[in-house]
């Protein structure tokens, strides 16, 4: 795998402004977007996942395997027909926390942060879409999956899709979750996403903007995620600002902008081809991509089914867990 990134862009007379690094800061709005991450020191992994689920249930143990010789961390609970939980851009397996004792009383659960997030390792290589793919394969194989239903919110939901596309046989049912939709820059409402994707801030200064100012736009990014803000609680936002400061965390979130294209034109126009069948979920105000997007998704994938989610955002499965936990278990079991 390639292993370069091309951020060397100049910095610009207006990077070095006053208001240079504020400016900066807004970007940074995004890189914690998914934000349900992070309890323990960046360097090591924590042997239980702890969670802020209501109300606390049994201790999960956190496991790793190695995947491309790059330690992936998981969870594995529950058992019956495999169901992989994959979390969208800058998150981790902490946006599944809600769904981690409910789901596995039907179903094996497994639940991964994805290389370059969380808890897992952060190779210095590209994060194509094909990259991100051989590691979902990867992962399946390792843990001996021969097919599994995918659940994939936002750009997690992008990979699931991927894998449909690509390796329909490994793939049984489909649940997108927000899912990332065709031209996406132009279908975006987030400012924050919006930002992170069009800067060309080199990522040395990113990262230093990420360490002086993070803080500040914590709050301001959950609000744009989370509809209901009664739910952002200071333990909320100190575990996301701990992700925030995770070592290596910064290269792969800008990476990303760069599979963007690969997206566009490998995988977005082949989405009235999947023929497996599919569950779309959307939050009624979701101010990344607002319900017309999901609407749009649901009439692009033939066959597929469409669950409005009330007073939710961008993260259903965590704002509203009973009513999307009611939905994936009747959908998969199906």
């Amino acid at each position: 795998m390639k292993r370069s990134f091309n951020l060397s862009n100049p910095i610009t007379d207006s990077t070095l402004r006053p208001y240079g690094l504020w400016q900066l800061a807004l970007p940074i709005l995004c890189l914690v977007s998914y934000l349900m991450t992070g309890c323990a020191p960046p360097s090591q992994i924590p042997p239980y996942f702890e969670t802020l689920d209501r109300p606390p249930g049994e201790p999960i143990p956190i496991k790793t395997v190695l995947v491309h010789n790059q330690r992936i961390a998981y969870l594995d609970v529950g058992t019956g027909p495999p169901v992989i939980l994959i979390h969208g851009f800058g998150g981790s397996m902490w946006q599944w926390e809600h769904q981690q004792h409910t789901l596995s009383k039907q179903f094996r659960v497994l639940t991964l942060d994805l290389p370059g997030s969380g808890l897992s390792d952060k190779p210095d290589i590209d994060y194509r879409t094909d990259q991100m793919l051989d590691f979902c394969i990867g992962f399946m194989k390792a843990l001996q999956i021969d097919k599994a239903t995918l659940v994939g919110n936002s750009m997690g939901a992008g990979l699931a899709i991927g894998m449909a596309i690509i390796h329909p046989t490994r793939v049984d049912k489909l649940v997108l979750i927000s899912g990332l939709p065709s031209q996406v820059m132009v279908k975006l409402s987030s400012r924050s996403f919006r930002q992170v994707l069009e800067t060309r801030a080199p990522v040395w200064l990113i990262s230093l903007g990420n360490w002086l100012f993070g803080g500040m736009a914590t709050e301001s990014v959950l609000k744009e995620i989370v509809h209901d803000h009664t739910l952002l609680t200071p333990a909320v936002i100190d575990r996301s600002n701990r992700n925030r400061r995770r070592p290596g965390i910064i290269k792969p979130i800008m990476a990303v902008r760069n599979a963007l294209p690969s997206w566009e034109t490998d995988f977005a126009p082949r989405l009235s081809t999947i023929a497996h069948p599919t569950l779309i979920i959307w939050g009624e105000y979701d101010r990344v991509f607002p319900m017309p997007v999901g609407e749009e998704l649901h009439h692009r994938i033939r066959g597929s089914q469409f669950v409005r989610i009330p007073n939710a955002g961008h993260m259903p499965q965590w704002e509203r867990p009973g009513l999307v936990n009611r939905s994936l278990i009747a959908y998969i079991q199906s």
